[in-house]
């Protein structure tokens, strides 16, 4: 029978190991592990994978891929991210007259749309800082 040679242990993987063994060599055997633990195992197997983590780490399979799931929900980032501020230049904007369609949203679900046909990017500007303000 052959022996299979383990390749070395990336270096992240390495620092959880070394983490989980100092802890674990403090703590009673049934403790349960810490939150911030937990985090750094789900953060180690985001990178280098749930099976070779969970053995490096001594932890069971599916207790760690539960706190990674539950990482990644809790750091989901929504399907399309809305600008929050669009600087209007004036240079960059032909001179003369402007259309454009403006859309102010608050927090609370409240949103408003304007087309703006015929105005100066002047006037634009003085509406949108007057807007800005009565929000604070």
């Amino acid at each position: 029978m052959i022996a299979r040679q383990q390749a070395p242990l990336p270096l992240a993987l390495s620092r959880a190991r070394r983490r989980f063994d100092q802890w674990r060599s403090r703590h009673r055997k049934h403790t349960r592990l810490p939150e911030e633990l937990w985090r750094q195992a789900a953060a180690v197997a985001r990178e280098h994978g749930l099976n070779r983590t969970a053995r490096a780490l001594g932890l069971k399979y599916y207790s760690l891929k539960k706190h990674l799931d539950e990482m990644t929900a809790e750091q989901a980032i929504p399907a399309k991210a809305e600008p929050e501020f669009i600087e209007l230049m004036p240079g960059m904007m032909p001179s003369g007259t402007v259309e454009c369609t403006i859309e102010w949203a608050d927090g609370g679900g409240t949103t408003m749309r304007m087309h703006v046909k015929g105005a100066r990017m002047a006037d634009l500007v003085s509406f949108a800082s007057a807007l800005r303000s009565s929000q604070r």
